[in-house]
């Protein structure tokens, strides 16, 4: 969309023919005809919305079909924070003026993603207990689930305190602790993989942390590693979790120069480092759903997590070959 301007204020705002002032501060995506567009690409915003939408609802029946109540406050929460954002970046598209719909959008886009990494925590903390891999953490999966679980929740907390402060008359301090709550994330994912990868290496490796612990692993067929369906969840939480992380860093490098500057001013890097990311950690967990690959009963798990010894062994599968050995 393209508006012609009759004049331009050295501060860069515009007056259209009918005398409106326009303050390009909400946006600055460039044009190619040099101008400032005013707000996101409609067609662009059209396509985030329906896909957001469509994954978020796949989501939420999946999540009453399997049961699979945790979902509801991650996944579910987080894409219909999603579908909020790019509502508010279509209507920019087409109203590219007002203030309300460019606050809506910055702030769940911003946040939404958060209650993904969440999901992404509490599922490998199931993973290792179905899999019977406790002796091979370091964490218990009630601890595992309770210590990402809380340093995602602060990172949300600081993001939604820099996203008020932001909406309202200090966007520039809101900004920066929205950046804060961002850098939080990151250093979580990143210690998360950390955790998660050397759980998966040591099982492959047979190298017990805790060698006291009954060798669980090794009653599938005397050999170590990871049954089907688990191997499947935990390759989609790895590739899940890596693209949310790139979307962090390219959130951290936006929000580092504050509302102005090459990154944030440039739409595409929005649209393929942040949108295209969470859209495929979404599609992702649809995929690869727990419902499925993770095979238990709500309660057993929620026993476990909380204090129960003895879990029931996964129900047999046709899918219940092993990927690896030592």
């Amino acid at each position: 969309m393209t508006y012609n301007f009759t004049y331009t204020f050295p501060n860069g705002t515009r007056v259209f023919p009918n005398g409106t002032l326009f303050d390009p501060g909400h946006y600055k995506y460039h044009t190619a005809d040099g101008l400032d567009n005013g707000g996101p690409t409609g067609w662009i915003s059209i396509l985030f919305l329906v896909l957001f939408s469509i994954s978020t609802i796949i989501h939420l029946g999946q999540t009453f079909y399997f049961r699979r109540w945790f979902l509801l406050p991650s996944i579910v929460l987080g894409g219909l924070g999603e579908v909020i954002g790019w509502a508010g970046r279509y209507w920019s598209s087409r109203n590219p003026i007002l203030k309300k719909p460019f606050l809506m959008q910055i702030t769940t886009t911003v946040i939404s993603p958060t209650f993904l990494t969440a999901a992404n925590f509490i599922i490998f903390g199931h993973v290792i207990l179905l899999a019977r891999a406790q002796r091979f953490s370091r964490l218990t999966p009630k601890f595992y689930s309770i210590l990402f679980v809380s340093i995602d929740f602060i990172a949300l907390v600081v993001q939604a305190f820099g996203g008020a402060k932001a909406s309202g008359s200090d966007p520039v301090s809101g900004g920066h602790i929205m950046l804060a709550g961002i850098i939080i994330g990151l250093v979580s994912i990143v210690v998360y993989v950390a955790v998660a990868g050397e759980v998966v290496y040591r099982i492959y490796k047979n190298k017990p942390y805790h060698v006291n612990m009954p060798d669980t692993v090794e009653s599938y067929n005397g050999k170590h590693g990871l049954e089907h369906h688990h191997a499947l969840m935990v390759r989609a939480l790895a590739f899940s979790s890596f693209v949310l992380f790139i979307r962090a860093i390219y959130r951290t490098a936006e929000l580092s120069g504050g509302y102005q500057g090459h990154i944030i001013e440039t739409q595409v890097y929005f649209n393929v480092f942040d949108a295209a990311m969470v859209v495929l950690s979404m599609y992702t967990i649809n995929v690869f759903h727990p419902g499925w690959l993770l095979q238990y009963r709500s309660k057993d798990v929620w026993a476990n997590v909380t204090g129960v010894e003895e879990v029931p062994k996964p129900k047999e599968s046709s899918n219940s070959s092993l990927v690896g050995s030592a």
